[in-house]
């Protein structure tokens, strides 16, 4: 049997050793063969591929990003997209495909199994942890992780100079990232894309912190919304999936809070800075267990299934069901960070 195996979507840290777990055993367990497809989607749409064996995969469990490349390639919006996959496929002899990746790569899955047959597993992916049916996804410890770092640095640089700092993290739709980094981190002031912020309320709390001899930091996921404006974009494009760029909302609040406190205010962009470096143990821990899982599912023959964490199980369950609708902060998780506002 050949297996092929493809990583979509925004790189993060712990693709690599779930490639590394599904190699591993499905080589020396099942005997299995492998072919790794290039740049998401990409490769079987276009044929593009890489030989993928034990060896290809020695060494690679601490390392970020993924050796086979990612990209935001939509099969399905391709001229002859489907039937050019299908044809790939058959052409390098695989007989089931694990995909690897986030809502859009999982529910491109999603569709190529339920409505034209293409065997698929799927392994959720995504540092914003936004992926329903799974208490977690690897990528989201470590970016937490790095955001924590960086808010523990802000703030000495922001009680030196009295000065608001901004620390602007990753969260298009969901503010996880923003919402646990900002609570481990100390944070005066969390916004995320759930709950539209007040701008007169979050100077009232910068202000009560200037009053105490503090000075705030704020977190803002870069989808969260002023509850009188929009998200702030980076420009108009689209990707394939129809995404917008985002980015820009904490230089927006950051000059917003000069002009209303009359506080020096500046603003730091994570970025791409969550998803790089290392994995942390806890998302190599957990990307092992779901390549582990993932190729049972294909010796199963379970195929239109994701894996995922529930409690410390690895589970099965569809992957329309988990790509269905985005799973975002409860109300009563981010009332609790409230209580360290202002």
């Amino acid at each position: 049997m050949r297996v092929g195996v493809l990583t979509g979507g925004g790189d993060c840290p712990g693709l690599n050793a779930v490639i590394r777990a599904v190699v591993r055993k499905g080589v020396q367990e099942y005997g299995y063969d492998f072919t790794g497809f290039r740049d998401g989607w990409r490769g079987p749409l276009e044929g593009r591929t890489v030989p993928l064996d034990i060896p290809a995969v020695r060494g690679i469990l601490p390392r970020g990003g993924t050796i086979l490349g990612s990209s935001r390639t939509n099969p399905l919006q391709a001229e002859d997209g489907v039937r050019r996959v299908r044809e790939n496929l058959a052409e390098q002899g695989v007989d089931a495909l694990i995909a690897i990746g986030g809502e859009d790569t999982l529910g491109v899955a999603a569709t190529l199994y339920e409505e034209h047959g293409v065997p698929c597993v799927g392994v959720p992916k995504t540092i914003d942890n936004d992926l329903s049916g799974t208490d977690y996804t690897f990528g989201f410890d470590t970016a937490v992780n790095i955001a924590t770092e960086a808010i523990d640095r802000l703030h000495t640089t922001a009680e030196s100079h009295m000065r608001v700092l901004v620390c602007e993290v990753m969260g298009r739709h969901a503010g996880w990232i923003a919402l646990h980094s900002g609570l481990a981190g100390g944070a005066n002031v969390i916004l995320i894309p759930e709950h539209r912020f007040d701008l007169e309320e979050v100077c009232g709390w910068i202000t009560s912190r200037f009053e105490a001899a503090y000075a705030p930091i704020v977190v803002v996921a870069e989808g969260a919304m002023p509850s009188d404006g929009e998200m702030v974009l980076k420009d108009e494009s689209h990707d394939s999936f129809g995404h917008v760029r985002l980015s820009g909302v904490g230089e927006w609040l950051a000059k917003q809070i000069e002009k209303r406190t009359g506080k020096e205010a500046r603003t730091t962009v994570l970025g791409h800075v969550q998803r790089g470096g290392t994995p942390s143990a806890f998302d190599r821990w957990l990307a092992t267990r779901f390549g582990l899982h993932a190729i049972d599912c294909v010796h199963d023959g379970d195929y239109g299934k994701m894996v995922a964490l529930q409690g410390t199980r690895i589970v099965r369950i569809p992957i329309s069901e988990a790509t269905a609708e985005l799973k975002t902060v409860d109300p009563e998780l981010y009332a609790e960070a409230g209580v360290f506002f202002g």
